[in-house]
């Protein structure tokens, strides 16, 4: 079911992780082991997988020199700092321009695109994530269709953080598109904890490619995503 989001504010004073090769958390500081330290016993650790969609030979979709894969990675960014900021351990699967097929060793598959899908949903179970959010881009023949659009597994939490990051989206955007489920997308498909496919406009329509062309449309769309995240930590 699409479990509609109350708009509430969750302030989660959690310890801030940072990463190496993929961003993972870094030893809990000695005052948040103490016994005295209420916020960390009182508040859950959750840890947010921040899917940066294409990468390296795979561009996604694009318009002239316009890439996907770029608008993606930049918002995966300033997402991962704004959850840093107000205190969630974040996790970053690529922070660079390459493909993460590259790094999968251990699939049969001799597609390249199938490597990659795999290595993304394989990064969720070591690190052992409580949601993951993947940023990508849309594309339609029709050039009048524009706005963001989340999308999730056929599952109760996963349709909750889909309409609580879908509700501040659509303010941004002045839609009113509500969130579906995605039914033939892999990572959806083969994420075991709630995750969802943020496509954050249409690069086909020029309205949304220059907003999310531009760094303060990018920052805006980060910004309205994180808030749909810390909502949906609230209502679950």
């Amino acid at each position: 079911m699409n479990k509609g989001c109350k708009s509430k504010w969750l302030p989660i004073l959690l310890l801030v992780s940072v990463s190496s090769a993929l961003l993972l958390p870094l030893p809990v500081r000695a005052d948040d082991k103490t016994e005295d330290n209420p916020a960390h016993h009182a508040f859950p650790k959750p840890v947010i997988l921040i899917d940066a969609g294409h990468g390296g030979i795979d561009g996604g979709t694009s318009h002239g020199d316009i890439l996907e894969k770029n608008i993606n990675l930049e918002i995966a960014q300033r997402l991962y700092m704004l959850l840093r900021s107000e205190g969630y351990r974040a996790i970053l699967n690529r922070s660079g321009d390459y493909a993460l097929s590259d790094e999968n060793r251990w699939h049969a598959s001799r597609s390249r695109h199938m490597r990659d899908l795999a290595q993304r949903e394989r990064i969720s179970e070591e690190v052992k994530t409580s949601i993951v959010v993947s940023l990508h881009v849309n594309w339609s023949k029709n050039k009048a269709r524009k706005g963001p659009i989340v999308l999730h597994q056929d599952e109760g939490r996963s349709a909750l953080l889909a309409a609580c990051i879908q509700e501040p989206l659509n303010d941004l955007y002045h839609s009113s598109r509500k969130s579906e489920v995605g039914k033939p997308f892999y990572l959806l498909n083969h994420t075991e904890v709630p995750a969802v496919i943020v496509e954050t406009g249409f690069i086909s329509n020029e309205e949304d490619r220059s907003f999310l062309n531009s760094s303060q449309g990018k920052t805006k769309v980060a910004q309205a995503i994180e808030s749909g995240i810390a909502r949906y930590f609230f209502e679950s």
